[in-house]
């Protein structure tokens, strides 16, 4: 495990939520403008670099104390300078906390007490104010010119130990005038935004600081090298590529603590998993082994409770040999789809640990997984259940972004599976429960999938907002690279928007991937043909369904001219939903806004016109 000892400066913007709500494209469009001309090249003028984004605030680490320091100021500077001309309603205000302290290195990422100590400093800072250790007090006391205001011990959370605070005191800042009249147009008001929203900007993957409540006891794993069972010394690159597929898979799921391949290589000869998990702090250990014969290979692997040693799962897979690198992406995939995701067996496992637990000792996260386990059984009955344990869970953790998305997924359930009896309402419910959670800071990367995912949904579902549901959808996917169920999903909201080529593209990767494929799998599929103008192909993706979707298929047929069977899947169609109309089918699944984009719904209704679906 890698350490080193940086400067670590926090930066979280004050009342950002409102500044949104505000003015949400003028604020968009000031952001990006905000990261090019003040935040990324101060960091980069005082040595330092960015390493996390969150949606309203930032991480960045510096080799030299002192350049964080003056970094601060003069991030302050720049903000005040620039708030000077815009009204007092508009104002960015920026906290800035900052510690000197050890940090683990992992890729990009730094994590550990380090990291969290300068995010509780910054919560401790005033607007436009910056809070340090006392360590950093210390180092730059008499190398700088800013005096340091004593803030006595402060008992902050989840850190044992009181740290000692002070308040940095710098000269200089004129005090921003009260703005009588019009105000200018400033990018100032958002200066901060561009670095602090970088995936509202739409783009970039990016990471967020962990709440050390939502997910106090997230799953951690290690991933040993497999082991060379040839006999053949010059094999063993083979089980350690395996692994290290493995491990960057797994490292992409938001809800697993996947150790380094640095730290767990180093187990190259045969270990106990308990020793294993002891060392490095995990919960499961993934172990196996490659044996090499002619033009086969034989691959076992096997997840293992670190605490008792005990199988959870283990498999066997045959492969050809002919191309190493496919061997080992298939062999990594497989092992990666059955072991993560939300149907993966690690999550079977905490759900049953969850289970166990008296109700008095539930935490935040064992609420999650019990409403989990029922809502993933797809009935109305069950979905209620579960929404019923999440909303006992909100009663016990008001401020938990994660079970406020869950909520809201569970009535995006009803409505899409058409349970409800008010189909508005709920969307209504839902939307403000997703926008809660959005508003919530400092989100730990599965809250942040959950609060993309569900709010792809409700941008179309509540505001018909397509493109703001495309831009959710992208940022939900790329958190998830190798998720087949959360992919396929999403990919239905970006055909509907329009984006066939990667709603396809998306689908066809999931099926792929995904061992236990979903019979709506090719139902997304064949809506994403349609759209894109392969009508064949979206009937043969249907045909591979056990009850394929009769209004596509009568969409399909029409299309291609075959109105014999579109006229059929119609009457069955009819004969499950007496009533059904054109006009229904337009507003599903709320009643209210588009199912699909213009002018893909155009297209649609006509050729369900065609089919003989009635008009009202």
């Amino acid at each position: 495990m890698d350490r080193k000892l940086v400067a670590i400066l926090a930066a979280d913007v004050v009342g950002y939520s409102t500044l949104m709500e505000q003015d949400e494209q003028g604020t968009f469009e000031r952001l990006r403008a905000g990261q090019k001309e003040l935040f990324e090249p101060e960091i980069a003028r005082h040595h330092g670099r960015i390493f996390k984004l969150m949606g309203d605030g930032l991480l960045a680490e510096f080799g030299s104390v002192v350049d964080a320091v003056e970094c601060a100021v003069s991030l302050q500077r720049g903000l005040a300078e620039r708030n000077a001309n815009v009204a007092e309603d508009q104002r960015v205000h920026v906290r800035i906390g900052i510690n000197l302290g050890e940090v683990i290195v992992e890729g990009d990422d730094c994590y550990g007490d380090g990291v969290n100590i300068a995010a509780r400093l910054e919560q401790l800072a005033d607007p436009g104010g910056i809070c340090v250790s006392g360590k950093v007090a210390r180092e730059v006391e008499n190398k700088l010119s800013f005096g340091f205001e004593p803030m006595g011990e402060q008992k902050v959370k989840n850190i044992a130990e009181p740290i000692q605070a002070f308040r940095v005191k710098f000269d200089g800042i004129p005090l921003p005038p009260r703005s009588t009249g019009k105000p200018e147009k400033h990018w100032a008001t958002v200066a901060i935004g561009g670095v602090l929203a970088l995936l509202i900007a739409g783009g970039g993957s990016w990471y967020v600081l962990r709440s050390p409540v939502a997910l106090s006891r997230e799953p951690s794993i290690a991933v040993l090298p497999f082991a060379n069972m040839s006999g053949d010394p010059s094999q063993d690159y083979l089980g350690s590529g395996i692994a290290e597929d493995i491990i960057t898979m797994l490292s992409s799921f938001p809800e697993l603590r996947v150790v380094s391949r640095s730290s767990s290589s180093v187990y190259d000869k045969p270990v106990k998993v308990q020793q294993v998990g002891e060392d490095l702090k995990v919960s499961y250990v993934i172990e196996g082994s490659v044996r090499k014969a002619g033009g086969k290979v034989r691959v076992t692997a096997q997840l293992v409770d670190a605490s008792t040693g005990e199988h959870v799962w283990a498999k066997r897979y045959d492969e050809e040999s002919g191309d190493v690198a496919v061997l080992q992406d298939n062999v990594a995939n497989r092992v990666n789809d059955t072991i993560a995701g939300l149907r993966g067996e690690i999550r079977k496992k905490e759900e049953a640990d969850a289970w166990s637990k008296a109700a008095p000792s539930l935490e935040e996260y064992d609420y999650y997984l019990r409403g989990h386990q029922l809502y993933f059984r797809f009935t109305k009955e069950d979905n209620a259940e579960a929404r019923a344990i999440w909303q006992e869970g909100l009663a016990q953790f008001p401020d938990s972004a994660l079970l406020r998305t869950k909520i809201a997924f569970s009535y995006i359930h009803d409505i899409g599976w058409g349970s409800t009896d008010d189909p508005w309402r709920d969307t209504e419910l839902a939307w403000r429960l997703g926008t809660e959670a959005q508003a919530i800071p400092h989100k730990s990367r599965l809250e942040t999938l959950f609060c993309h995912w569900v709010m792809t949904a409700l941008y179309q579902w509540h505001e018909g907002d397509f493109a703001r549901s495309v831009v959710e959808a992208e940022a939900a996917a790329s958190l998830v690279p190798y998720d087949a169920w959360a992919r396929a999903d999403l990919a239905y909201y970006l055909a509907a928007a329009g984006k066939t080529d990667r709603g396809i593209e998306l689908l066809e990767d999931s099926i792929r991937r995904d061992a236990k494929n979903m019979d709506w799998y090719f139902g997304n599929l064949a809506i994403a043909y349609y759209f894109a103008d392969r009508p064949a192909d979206s009937v043969v993706a249907l045909q591979k369904m056990k009850a394929p979707w009769d209004i596509n298929l009568a969409a399909a047929y029409a299309r291609l001219g075959k109105l014999d069977e579109a006229r059929a899947s119609i009457a069955k169609l009819l004969k499950a939903k007496p009533g059904w109309t054109i006009q229904k089918e337009a507003v599903f699944p709320t009643t209210k806004h588009p199912q699909y984009v213009e002018p893909l719904l155009t297209t649609y209704l006509s050729d369900l016109a065609k089919a003989g679906l009635p008009e009202k």
